[in-house]
Order: structure tokens, then C-alpha cells, then sequence
């Protein structure tokens, strides 16, 4: 698997070739298949807030409004507000799906989210001490982190960050542990200053509850129970399944970890080199692309982060075909398959020891 300067060199090269051919097909077939779902989106949300209201007829009637707003949360926070925030989108110009300008249906401000997760994580994908999202500072999935008692009950850890996942995301994106505890690292600088981060999070978070909690509860009168409760279970749907869908391309058995001192200087295969190892992908069929945002295809999502994201399934065939070429693992499996590993690694983890997933060095 270790690659000589030249290989890395050639490896580039193909990624380079592959994203400026896919690049070169963008256009107007994009816009429009983007404007589809955002109208999609909102026709569910529409509904499934109507149906939740009509509920007194049956509650067949607010189920099916749950499940409504339910996809409308999941469309809006994966295929729409996670690409559009990447740039994916920027060309269009279009007034609501710019990164400048577009603010999703979740309690992170998506300014703050960009500049931590376009930047760190994209960056410094599984790099130990640099990339934050490796375990969001709550749980111990490899070696590289000391055990603790803590981790001993980090399974439950994990139902409970799934279960709270638009919030922990926002805490997690405040860099939370600097702002409110002081915590800061000597290398580390950020691009705003800590009342604004607060305010951001303070000010994200209350709109969200104040939407869904209390304005649309008392739009509908006396069924205002209904869809307080049904509000509720729709962000928990979402939130189940956004966190299924970002640990299963993350977080499975056989993605590697790589030391700070081993991404020193690295070349721009070298790097792509990293994100291929660091990532997972699962398959399915296209409903399941479109729900997870096509994060289905993390490995393309981290390699091309700023092609729209219905590219992926077809990169994922030239970018599997190159990786064997170049004999470095490509992680692929069914959904159930990938989601399993990424279990069995929140378990074996809370215990002490681990195999080594840490790759020294490229050469």
C-alpha cells in the first residue's frame, strides 16, 4: 500500500483528470436538478406541517405529517444545505443556494459550521490533534487517544449525541470548549471573535426552538400538543439518521488515522491519498444517495468536496477503479454492513487497548 513519490505524483494526476472532466459537465442540469429537490423540500415541509394539524381527523393524518417533515429536516440539512454550504452550488448565483447566503433548518449557524468543517475537517481529515470530528471530543475511536473511565459507557455516549445530534454538531462547531471554558490551543486561531461565536450559537439555537417549539404549536390552536410533539419526533427522526449517515462514512472498522508529523509537506497525492483511507463509503440505491446527501460516497465527498454531490455515484466507479490501480483500500459495503463496523468500533474502544489504525508515514 505505501506508494513511491512518482505514484503519488500519477495519483494526482488521475484525481485532477477525473474532477476537471466531471467539472467540465456542469451546468444546467445541476441547477435544475437542485432547484427539483429544494422544491421537494419544501412541498413536504408544507404538507407534513398541515397533516400535523389535521391530526383530529386521525392520527394516521399526523404521522404522516411527522414522516413528512421528517424528509423535508433530512433534505434541507444533507442534499441541500450540506452541499450548497460546500460551494457545490455558488455558479447558479441563485439567492437561496449560495454558501453566502443560504441557512439551514438545524441549530448550528451554518457561518460557524463553515469555517470549522470546510476548513478543519476537509483539511485535516483524521489527522490526530488537527481534525476535531474524529470522535467530536466525546468518544475514544482508536489508540491514538488515551482511555479513560469515561469511555467505558461511551456506547450510550453515542445514542445520546445521535439522538441531540443538530445540538452537539453546534456545540461542537462553537469549539465550544474553547469559548465557554477557556481551552485554547497555542497554534490554533480563529476567525471571529469568541462573543461573536456565542452569539451565533445562542442566537441559531433560540430561533430553532422558538420555531419549532413554540410559533408553529401555537399556529395550530388546540392541536398545538400535536405538533409540538410531532416537531419533536421529526428532529429526532432527522437527527438519527443524519449522525447514521456522517459516522458510517467515517467512523467504520477499517478507516485509518494518520499522526500530524506524517501529513508534514505533504504533496497533493499524498493528500488525496489520506482522505481515501480516512473515508468510507456504503451503497444503496439512489433514494438512499439522495437522503444521505450522497455522503453515501464520503470518499468522493472528501476528495471532491466542491463537486455537486449527484456526481458522485458515477466518480465512485472511476475513483474505486483507480484505487485499485494503485492498490490502496477502497472501504465500500452495504449500509447495514458499514453501520455495523462503526458499532463494533464504539465498542471495542471503550475498552482499553485497540489495534493500531495510526499510518506513520506515507513513504
Amino acid at each position: 500500500m505505501k506508494l513511491t513519490t512518482e505514484q503519488f505524483d500519477a495519483l494526482a494526476l488521475e484525481l485532477d483528470t477525473l474532477k476537471l472532466q466531471v467539472k467540465q459537465q456542469i451546468g444546467e442540469t445541476d441547477a435544475r436538478y437542485i432547484r427539483r429537490v429544494l422544491l421537494c423540500q419544501r412541498l413536504a415541509a408544507i404538507s407534513g406541517r398541515i397533516l400535523m394539524v389535521l391530526g383530529f381527523i386521525t392520527p394516521w393524518l399526523w404521522l404522516a405529517g411527522v414522516l413528512l417533515l421528517a424528509l423535508a429536516k433530512i433534505l434541507d440539512n444533507m442534499e441541500i444545505g450540506h452541499n450548497v454550504l460546500h460551494g457545490q452550488y455558488d455558479w447558479m448565483n441563485d439567492p437561496v443556494l449560495h454558501s453566502k447566503r443560504f441557512e439551514w433548518d438545524i441549530a448550528c449557524d451554518a457561518g460557524s459550521w463553515q469555517r470549522t468543517h470546510n476548513f478543519e475537517h476537509h483539511t485535516y481529515t483524521n489527522i490526530i490533534g488537527k481534525d476535531r470530528d474524529f470522535g467530536y471530543g466525546l468518544l475514544r475511536l482508536s489508540n491514538d487517544f488515551r482511555w479513560r473511565l469515561r469511555n467505558l459507557w461511551q456506547s450510550g455516549t453515542y445514542l445520546l449525541l445521535s439522538m441531540l445530534f443538530q445540538w452537539g454538531v453546534s456545540y461542537h462547531e462553537l469549539a465550544a470548549q474553547r469559548v465557554f471554558f477557556g481551552k485554547k490551543k497555542a497554534d490554533r486561531h480563529s476567525q471571529v471573535t469568541d462573543s461573536e461565536l456565542k452569539k451565533a450559537f445562542f442566537g441559531k439555537g433560540a430561533r430553532q426552538l422558538m420555531k419549532d417549539y413554540l410559533f408553529f404549536p401555537l399556529l395550530a390552536g388546540p392541536m398545538w400538543l400535536w405538533v409540538l410533539a410531532g416537531n419533536a419526533l421529526a428532529n429526532l427522526i432527522r437527527n438519527l439518521w443524519t449522525s447514521t449517515v456522517i459516522f458510517c462514512g467515517h467512523f467504520t472498522r477499517d478507516i485509518y488515522t494518520f499522526s500530524a508529523e506524517a501529513c508534514e509537506n505533504e504533496s497533493r497525492g499524498q493528500w488525496y491519498y489520506r482522505q481515501m483511507l480516512g473515508s468510507s463509503n456504503f451503497t444503496g440505491p439512489t433514494w438512499l444517495h439522495i437522503l444521505t446527501g450522497h455522503l453515501s460516497c464520503q470518499i468522493e465527498h472528501h476528495l471532491f468536496p466542491d463537486i455537486p454531490a449527484r456526481h458522485y455515484p458515477t466518480m465512485a466507479t472511476h475513483v474505486q477503479a483507480i484505487a485499485a490501480r494503485f492498490n490502496i483500500p477502497y472501504n465500500t459495503g452495504s449500509f447495514l454492513r458499514q453501520y455495523g463496523t462503526v458499532f463494533w468500533r464504539i465498542l471495542r474502544y471503550s475498552l482499553p487497548g485497540g489495534k493500531a489504525s495510526t499510518r506513520p508515514a506515507y513513504l
